[in-house]
């Protein structure tokens, strides 16, 4: 996936241009109903401790597929004058509007988590996320050293054309039809509502009693997955990996109902994105791409440092 140029010259020229109303950095995810999300928000937190010059404000839509409500959030904080933003977009082509009259009103956005279009680039100073593509790819090739090269596997999927969905679920699928023979079901979008993926996931098992394996590719995708398969039982019958690690999916992979999970630095992309705001504000230069990366979490390593340190 092509990562978008800043333009970091130009946003400074226009920053200084703009007249900010409020010291408040507004972080903006695609839903507030998610641990992932919250853990977001304990690192946004986090970076904000212990200083006065600016606010805290963390919002979203009631779920990810409420990308209106989502524009609307963006737009109400243009307009109360935030100092600065934090976005995880719920669309790559619905926020780009927004984010450009951000842009143009001065304030500095940092998104996260998703890539807008390429027809923000420009207007957004830097991108924090999982470099889905290559987490995609991971998945991939534990799912092939666990389950093999020939056979069925299903694939459980979020919210169809989202940025992170994009890369994800597209170079699992990729990397899956280039080095191996296995053959895909799906995918199926659970639109990261739990209830609706584990009535998919009832369907496709009912469906595919063949099935060698099975990604969830979100946190409530995953979970709803997995209670399916422990309803279906089949633990141990297929391999399952999921994405994310909230305290469910942890006890997934501690009983084997999930073979591992792969798991991002949801609280890196708070804490470091705020922080990019607040050093854009005071003048400083910042990366146009921060990779936060995954961790590989299964039975063996859950307990160890590294997976401790993601896992919410």
């Amino acid at each position: 996936m092509k990562m978008l140029k800043t333009g970091l010259a130009a946003s400074v020229i226009a920053l200084a241009a703009g007249t900010v109303h409020a010291g408040e950095i507004a972080v903006i995810v695609k839903t507030t109903n998610s641990n992932f999300w919250q853990n977001v928000n304990a690192g946004a937190q986090s970076a904000i401790e212990g200083q006065s010059e600016y606010t805290l404000t963390f919002d979203g839509p009631a779920s990810e597929s409420a990308i209106g409500d989502q524009v609307n959030m963006v737009e109400n904080a243009i307009n109360r004058g935030v100092a600065g933003m934090v976005l995880a977009p719920s669309d790559p082509d619905a926020l780009v509007p927004a984010v450009r009259r951000a842009f143009e009103s001065g304030i500095p956005v940092v998104i996260i988590d998703s890539a807008l279009d390429e027809s923000a680039e420009g207007s957004f100073q830097a991108f924090l996320s999982t470099d889905n593509c290559a987490a995609g790819e991971q998945v991939a090739q534990r799912m092939i050293e666990e389950a093999g090269t020939t056979g069925k596997v299903g694939i459980m999927s979020y919210v169809a054309g989202v940025g992170s969905e994009i890369g994800r679920v597209g170079c699992f699928s990729d990397y899956l039809r280039e080095n191996s023979e296995l053959e895909i079901v799906g995918p199926l979008y659970s639109q990261s509502q739990m209830a609706n993926a584990l009535n998919q996931t009832t369907d496709m098992l009912a469906s595919n009693p063949d099935l060698v394996g099975i990604f969830g590719a979100n946190e409530p995708t995953a979970v709803g997955m997995g209670r399916a398969i422990i309803q279906a039982g089949k633990v141990g019958e297929l391999v399952a990996l999921g994405f994310d690690g909230n305290e469910d999916l942890q006890e997934f992979v501690r009983d084997g109902v999930l073979t591992a999970t792969a798991v991002q630095g949801s609280f890196a992309m708070g804490e470091l994105g705020v922080q990019a705001v607040m050093d854009i504000l005071a003048g400083e230069a910042v990366e146009s791409f921060i990779n936060t990366g995954v961790v590989m979490v299964d039975k063996d390593n859950v307990d160890t440092d590294e997976a401790q340190n993601v896992l919410y």
